[in-house]
């Protein structure tokens, strides 16, 4: 007689739920960890109130929750709603520019009442999907012939050029990167990928020149040479640099930042929240905190090679490239290695679109995890 097949530990203990069972703890456990010492750095930037860190801890449980919910849905699923959810989301670009709410100096937000939805953030993980079952559909035989290539670059320029439009050049330039590495995973061939690289500097000086608004232009002006305008459009980045030197290795302790509290360092809780932290946590806690990041990205990694199917590995390996590029984009404006575009430090810079759309982008790959662990025990 053949014996059934043991379905995990857990389940053998009879305690535990299986739904439950099938969730990557470690990786929860870690994001539980990001999210509550992302409260103490809100907590000191905003000098010992809550005024940040409660809306932020409530929105982190349930965005959390979410994703956890998330992990039941199966990966063909994502796949048929992968095409509607990206025409709904390129809707609500156009919403923007009609009915979006304009706040620092861009139009950007969809006021919702309880949260300021920002679409472009939303597009990250969509178009991801969207490229990922393009290439689903598309047979193989075709994937070196033109037809692989234009819908692609259609799929990504439309959102991108409307976010542009915002304007928002960081976001922009995030979802333009994840639809690419859809493409080239998906075996475009690797001269096109070359062939651009060498025209980047002729597209880079066009778009310089008659793309990019003046404030962008000054801002990787400044990333060139930020000593050129420190009271002005350089300030930012050199107040970044002051308070993560002053915080050396161990940092100067929890609520004992000064560039922060006495208001030298200009958004500390949003997009150069990081500065914020490493002035009171020092290197040791960007350290770890990179680390906690690193693991969470391998794990997503090890989702997608492990994934049957064109569509899941495709969307684990673009979603885990999103996660890469969120966590390494605003590290290196930070610390003054790229110019100032914008992009929020995951689960730790303030905001609930950011947030949600990090939390999406891990509750798929949950999803598509709980499918290759079935499969693995089967």
């Amino acid at each position: 007689m053949s014996r059934r097949p043991q379905r995990g530990s857990a389940m053998s203990l009879g305690f535990v739920p299986e739904p439950l069972a099938q969730l990557p703890w470690l990786i929860i456990l870690l994001l539980i960890g990001i999210g509550c010492f992302d409260l103490l750095v809100l907590y000191s930037a905003a000098g010992g109130s809550m005024r940040w860190a409660m809306k932020q801890g409530i929105l982190f449980f349930v965005f959390l929750g979410a994703a956890m919910g998330l992990s039941r849905v199966r990966a063909e699923t994502w796949g048929m709603i992968s095409l509607p959810a990206y025409t709904v989301t390129l809707v609500m670009l156009v919403a923007v520019e009609v009915l979006g709410k304009i706040a620092g100096g861009g139009q950007r937000w969809i006021e919702l009442g309880f949260i300021r939805l920002q679409p472009s953030e939303l597009m990250k993980p969509f178009i991801v999907l969207a490229c990922a079952r393009f290439y689903e559909l598309l047979p193989l035989s075709e994937i070196r012939k033109f037809v692989a290539i234009w819908p692609a670059l259609l799929l990504i320029g439309l959102p991108a050029g409307l976010v542009m439009k915002q304007p928002d050049l960081g976001t922009a330039l995030m979802i333009t990167a994840g639809g690419i590495v859809v493409m080239f995973l998906a075996g475009i061939p690797l001269r096109l990928f070359i062939g651009a690289a060498l025209a980047a500097p002729v597209l880079g000086t066009i778009a310089y020149n008659y793309v990019l608004h003046d404030y962008q232009r000054h801002r990787i002006s400044i990333f060139l040479d930020p000593e050129s305008d420190p009271l002005g459009t350089g300030y930012h980045i050199s107040q970044s640099k002051i308070a993560i030197g002053s915080g050396g290795f161990w940092g100067k302790g929890f609520l004992n930042g000064t560039q922060s509290h006495l208001d030298y360092l200009p958004e500390g809780h949003t997009d150069f929240a990081l500065a914020t932290m490493m002035e009171e946590w020092g290197l040791a806690g960007g350290i770890a905190l990179v680390l906690a990041w690193g693991a969470i990205i391998w794990w997503a990694i090890r989702v997608a090679l492990a994934a049957e199917g064109r569509f899941a590995r495709l969307t684990a390996a673009g979603l885990a490239a999103t996660l890469f590029f969120y966590v390494s984009i605003n590290m290196a404006m930070v610390m003054g290695l790229a110019p100032v575009v914008g992009v929020p430090l995951p689960l730790i810079s303030y905001g609930g679109s950011s947030q949600m759309t990090v939390m999406l982008c891990l509750g798929i790959l949950m999803s598509i995890d709980r499918q290759n662990r079935q499969k693995s025990r089967w």
